[in-house]
């Protein structure tokens, strides 16, 4: 009797398991097209140690294409005056550097709907971080960080995402021209 209830159990302990798994799998992943998770959808939070990059160019150019919700470009682009502002008077010459040749333009045409701002970094440093929030993090101090008008600019930029970011990694092709 003991044979046929520990096979059993062996049989529906697999049985579960193979069941489980593509939940597993989800949760580790997050779905597609969703804005990035971002420390202004909470209070910012001080800055963490680094590690590896989650928005990084891997080649010595890149794009950055952000599709923003027409009816709140105005709080994208108060995001991105806070960096700059931030950025300028920062004393950290890593970000200086891969800040230094970050252009942010304002498509003239939408793209499904949104507005669509093209980033420009050329040249790129290598696996630094590009995600907004983050760098935003990184350029202001803690003080900055708690105050109320940064968090609630925080929360209307990650609001305004209509989509995650669309990377895309650039090598030049022949000559200067």
């Amino acid at each position: 009797m003991r044979r046929p209830l520990k096979k059993m159990m062996m049989t529906t302990s697999c049985a579960l398991a193979v069941a489980l798994a593509p939940a597993a799998l989800f949760a580790q992943n997050p779905p597609t097209g969703q804005p990035p998770a971002t420390p202004a959808q909470q209070a910012p939070a001080p800055p963490q140690p680094a590690g590896p990059a989650k928005l990084a160019f891997t080649t010595d150019a890149g794009l950055l294409l952000i599709q923003i919700k027409p009816d709140q470009t105005a709080a994208f682009e108060e995001l991105v005056a806070k960096l700059s502002a931030s950025v300028a008077k920062s004393t950290d010459e890593t970000v200086k550097k891969q800040m230094g040749s970050f252009k942010v333009y304002k498509s003239s045409e939408a793209m499904g709907g949104n507005a669509l701002y093209v980033v420009v970094v050329d040249p790129a440093v290598k696996d630094a971080e590009y995600e907004l929030f983050a760098v935003l993090q990184k350029v202001l101090t803690p003080e900055e960080l708690r105050d109320q008008t940064v968090i609630d600019m925080s929360k209307r930029a990650a609001g305004a995402f209509a989509q995650g970011y669309n990377k895309l990694n650039l090598t030049r092709v022949g000559g200067g021209m």
